[in-house]
C-alpha cells in the first residue's frame, strides 16, 4: 500500500466510524479523504470498494493492535490481550464492531460478508493461538462476538465476561 493508498484507507475507516455507512454519499467521502474524486476512484472504483479499503485497513489495525505487543508486555497474555482489546473499544469502537455495521448498511454485499467472515475467523485463530487455545477457535469466536456485539450495552463487564469464559476454556 502506497502512502496515497493508506491516506485514504485511514481517512475511509475514520469516516466510516463516526458517521456510518449509508448516511454518507462519495462527495463527503472524497473531503474525507483529501484527494480528488479522479484518486480516490482510481483506488476504490465504487462506494462498496471504498467500504472494503477502510475495513480492510482496520482489520490490519485491529490485529497489529491486539497481537503485535505481546512479547513485549510483563503481565500474562491473556491480560495483555484483552487490555488490547479494552482500549480498542474505548477508543475506536464504543459502538460496536464496523464490520457488522457495514454489513448491516448493506446486507446483499458478498464481498462485505465475505470480509466479516475472514476478519472474524481470522481473529479467532490468532486468539486461539495467543492464548494457547488451538482447537477452541469456535468458542474463542462466539467469546470474542459476544464481546464485541455487548460492548455498547455492558461496556467492561463485557469484557470481564469474556475473560472469564476464556479461562474456562483452559
Amino acid at each position: 500500500m502506497n502512502k496515497t493508498q493508506e491516506k485514504i484507507a485511514s481517512a475511509l475507516e475514520t469516516a466510516f466510524a463516526q458517521h456510518g455507512f449509508a448516511e454518507q454519499g462519495v462527495d463527503a467521502l472524497k473531503e474525507a479523504t483529501g484527494v480528488s474524486l479522479r484518486t480516490l476512484y482510481k483506488y476504490c472504483p465504487s462506494k462498496e470498494a471504498m467500504i472494503v479499503t477502510a475495513l480492510e485497513y482496520r482489520h490490519t489495525r485491529y490485529l497489529s493492535t491486539i497481537f503485535n505487543s505481546l512479547n513485549d508486555s510483563d503481565i500474562p497474555i491473556a491480560e495483555h490481550v484483552f487490555s488490547q482489546i479494552e482500549f480498542w473499544m474505548n477508543k475506536y469502537a464504543p459502538s460496536g464492531c464496523l464490520f457488522h455495521n457495514a454489513v448491516a448498511a448493506y446486507p446483499n454485499s458478498e464481498a462485505l460478508s465475505e470480509l466479516l467472515t475472514r476478519h472474524k475467523f481470522e481473529v479467532a485463530n490468532r486468539l486461539a493461538n495467543a492464548l494457547d487455545l488451538k482447537g477452541y477457535e469456535d468458542e474463542l469466536l462466539l467469546i470474542h462476538e459476544g464481546l464485541m456485539q455487548s460492548w455498547p450495552l455492558l461496556g467492561k463487564k463485557s469484557l470481564i465476561i469474556a475473560q472469564k469464559l476464556v479461562s474456562e476454556c483452559r
